[in-house]
């Protein structure tokens, strides 16, 4: 299985979230939270969307060596 873009993008905006979402918190600034949390959810379903890009990719792969 490889990897792609929305993959990798995924995941970093997923981190990125989780970092800024902390940094909300430390500085007690609700509006950095919540971009945080919206971060997160972004890079989530991206996330998953790469998955299931990949995964079907893959079905196809297989389908075509099958014959």
């Amino acid at each position: 299985m490889g990897i792609n873009k929305d993959q990798v993008e995924g995941r970093v905006k997923e981190a990125v979230g989780k970092v800024q979402e902390t940094a909300g918190k430390a500085v007690n600034s609700p509006q950095q939270q919540a971009k945080g949390l919206a971060n997160q959810v972004a890079g989530t379903a991206q996330k998953t969307y790469g998955d299931a890009k990949e995964t079907i990719k893959n079905t196809v792969k297989d389908q075509q060596k099958q014959g």
